[in-house]
């Protein structure tokens, strides 16, 4: 977790609710026109840098949000990971496995939670983000025009990860409360891209050392080169027959890609694995990402979803697990195997040899059996992301995770 962040998410619960109340008397009673002297109204609020700050940190703090369905759907509906069920664990009405077999329906497990929960949890990060346009709109004030391009950058953010799930959704770009039809991806699509091209050359360059983890120009560019890479998709359009690509942008992705890698701010990581460690806060390839933090709460839990229950203080969950074929694709000696844990397993809180929960030797099997009953011990763990020994909890792990490095806008470029 940023300095930023730290300072101010004790007051996103003030400033990013404080609209609640409001509504609920005017719904709820008649003639109840005070208000206490003490209230949060957006007459009263966010008059100072400091309650603006505040406001736009409950925009980056529905991030992390994303890091549970957002992350899992992103992850387990791939041939990279799945969670099997094993014994009492990870059954949850099936719904691990009907995310990894992609079998789920309108009303089955998945869809309720994971997918709900997704869709709930990025219009949060639109709705807060609009709040706080509406807010600063008003309010003016010397930093206007950059804050209300941070939070453009944000929920356009917010929108490309409602578009890539979901394609086509509502595009709400005000507070006022009422029902919005959903229009096309492409129309989402092109929202985005203008968003971010006309917020980018407002956005700084860098950020100091105290606001590390706000958006910066090389938030907004790679979020283009991105979007640019998949325009084909992205304004599309989806029949009965298949997907009829729209038109391609080849060069725009190629130059969005290039003024991230000549922009003099990021350089690629001499030991690649400095980019997901607990102090990869320094990262120099981090463009986006999740400012994490060792507070509860306040942190990621990517690394207790795989690791054993005994491998770790508290006690991670022993559920993700990578597929055999994956974990076999990487040559023996390709040095990215080393992130991917077989055979032995070591408490990463003494180092010592660890057992299963019935005594014997804790030793991970490159494959699965049945993924319907798999032993505690069963498939290859990936920790690219390790956690912190002596983590306050399951969520206080400080990796921060990130959205782009570096190393991707090479990748676009390439790959273009």
């Amino acid at each position: 977790m940023t300095t930023f962040m730290k300072k101010s998410i004790r007051r996103v619960t003030l400033s990013a609710l404080f609209l609640v109340p409001a509504l609920t008397l005017i719904q709820a009673c008649t003639n109840l026109t005070e208000v206490p002297k003490d209230a949060l109204t957006p007459d009263n609020a966010f008059k100072t840098d400091q309650e603006v700050t505040a406001g736009i940190a409950s925009v980056y703090a529905v991030l992390r949000g994303t890091m549970w369905g957002y992350y899992n759907l992103s992850e387990l509906t791939t041939d990279e990971q799945l969670v099997p069920t094993r014994g009492n664990d990870w059954y949850d009405n099936g719904r691990w496995l009907e995310i990894h077999r992609q079998t789920w329906s309108a009303n089955s497990g998945s869809a309720l939670d994971d997918m709900n929960g997704t869709w709930n949890t990025l219009f949060s990060g639109v709705a807060k983000a609009n709040l706080m346009i509406d807010v600063i709109n008003k309010a003016g004030g010397a930093n206007k025009d950059a804050n209300i391009a941070e939070l453009r950058t944000l929920r356009a953010w917010y929108y490309y990860m409602l578009m890539d799930f979901f394609g086509g959704v509502p595009l709400v770009t005000g507070t006022e409360l009422a029902t919005v039809a959903k229009v096309p991806r492409d129309s989402i699509f092109r929202f985005v891209e203008s968003e971010l091209n006309a917020s980018r050359t407002l956005l700084p360059v860098s950020q100091t050392a105290g606001n590390k983890g706000r958006v910066t120009r090389g938030v907004a560019d790679a979020i283009l080169a991105s979007l640019y890479i998949n325009a084909q998709v992205f304004s599309g359009t989806v029949t009965a027959t298949g997907l009829t690509k729209g038109p391609q942008k080849w060069q725009q992705a190629i130059d969005a890609a290039d003024r991230v890698i000549n922009s003099g701010q990021y350089s690629l990581a001499t030991d690649w694995k400095k980019n997901f460690t607990i102090d990869n806060h320094d990262s120099p390839e981090n463009i986006f990402y999740i400012a994490e933090s060792s507070a509860p709460s306040l942190g990621m839990s990517v690394a207790m979803r795989g690791l054993h229950y005994n491998m770790l203080s508290p006690e991670p969950w022993n559920g993700f697990a990578m597929i055999a074929d994956t974990y076999r694709a990487f040559d023996p000696a390709d040095e990215r195997r080393s992130v991917i844990l077989i055979g032995q397993q070591y408490s990463y809180n003494t180092g010592a040899a660890v057992k299963d929960r019935s005594g014997n030797p804790l030793i991970f099997t490159d494959t699965i059996g049945d993924a319907t009953k798999a032993a505690e011990n069963e498939g290859p763990r990936l920790m690219k992301f390790p956690p912190l020994p002596g983590a306050s909890n399951g969520d206080s792990h400080p990796n921060n995770y990130p959205y782009f490095r570096l190393a991707e806008m090479y990748l676009i470029k390439a790959e273009v």
